[in-house]
């Protein structure tokens, strides 16, 4: 059954009726943090973000020690991994008075197309995918491209492995086959099974990671396995689309028994990079390094140009061909002020 469409004055009357919820919710929580302010707060100390949650957040102060923070007007963006100044209320809550620097950050444009950051200190992202819903290299490599962008070290974690068979398993060997060559990082493993778990154990426990990929690769059943306890809601494939449903609605980080910290990140079928220019992007795709400035043209775009040092790669097979149609479709995705 189609959606019915909404009329111009019902989306100006939802839209009204969502403006004057959120600009009630904010009057309250500025009052809430004009009476905290106005009684005797704590000493200043240090804290991690662990979640979000709009105007507020949970500061972690020690293992345990949880206070759920407001936010002072003057702060920047705060997202889970931030370290922060707070200082304690008698209430068991608190307000932040400052952020601390970020050693690195990820962040993803909103649906406006507003770049907006998602987590903070991350070491290591985490790039999921599974057999179904099936993995697209274009989607693996704008992560990819991000976390080069980013400065952080990618992980590619196949979950379900499992649900390989003879069907989906040439497709997905050969896909896996161009990220070994190229030296990425890559594990198989299966959240149900346990099959491969001890070993992505071992590389989250020394790090700050965060798992990011498509809905439904099953990102809350890792969690559920790693970090038994959590409750992690875990979701199924929609029926009618194949796509994953959405089971995380906030970003928030977890500690592992054994040192290291997870933040699991609401699930995402698509990843923009309109806050990239081509440069960044082709210094995502690796093994353009030793190629890129011996085109014949200092202007070459590496699409039809004679001379072209990526072309003649890509016809001897030091690029593959998967390769260079994800530069090219992330390419036409930027904006043109960037190519």
């Amino acid at each position: 059954m189609a959606k019915r469409q909404l009329t111009r004055r019902q989306s100006w009357r939802i839209d009204k009726i969502q403006n004057e919820r959120a600009s009630r919710a904010a009057k309250r929580e500025s009052q809430a943090l004009e009476v905290l302010e106005g009684g005797d707060l704590g000493p200043e100390q240090e804290g991690l973000v662990i979640a979000h949650f709009g105007v507020q957040v949970e500061v972690e102060a020690a293992p345990g020690e949880i206070a759920r923070c407001y936010l002072r007007a003057n702060l920047p963006t705060l997202v889970t991994g931030d370290r922060v100044v707070w200082r304690a209320g008698n209430q068991g809550d608190g307000v932040i008075v400052a952020q601390l620097p970020r050693h690195s950050e990820l962040c993803r444009p909103d649906s406006r197309g507003q770049l907006k950051p998602v987590a903070a200190n991350v070491d290591q992202i985490v790039i999921v995918f599974a057999p179904a819903p099936e993995p697209h290299a274009n989607l693996i490599d704008r992560y990819l491209v991000a976390a080069e962008h980013a400065g952080i070290q990618p992980l590619l974690l196949l979950n379900k492995a499992d649900m390989i068979n003879a069907e989906n398993a040439p497709a997905l060997q050969a896909l896996l086959q161009v990220y070994r060559e190229l030296g990425y990082p890559l594990l198989e493993v299966s959240a149900h099974e346990g099959d491969g778990m001890e070993q992505l154990q071992e590389q989250l426990k020394t790090r700050t990671s965060v798992f990011v990929g498509q809905s439904g690769v099953g990102k809350s059943s890792l969690v559920n396995s790693l970090l038994p306890g959590v409750g992690t809601r875990v979701g199924a494939l929609s029926e009618w689309s194949g796509q994953g449903t959405h089971t995380t609605t906030t970003a928030r980080l977890y500690h592992f028994p054994g040192g290291g910290n997870l933040i699991d990140s609401p699930g995402i079928r698509e990843f923009g990079l309109v806050h990239v220019s081509r440069d960044d992007v082709e210094a995502g795709f690796i093994e353009f390094a030793g190629l890129l400035g011996h085109c014949r043209f200092r202007d070459c775009k590496h699409d039809r140009e004679p001379g072209c040092a990526l072309l003649g790669a890509l016809e001897a097979g030091q690029i593959k061909p998967q390769r260079m149609h994800s530069y090219r479709s992330i390419i036409a995705s930027l904006p043109k002020s960037e190519y």
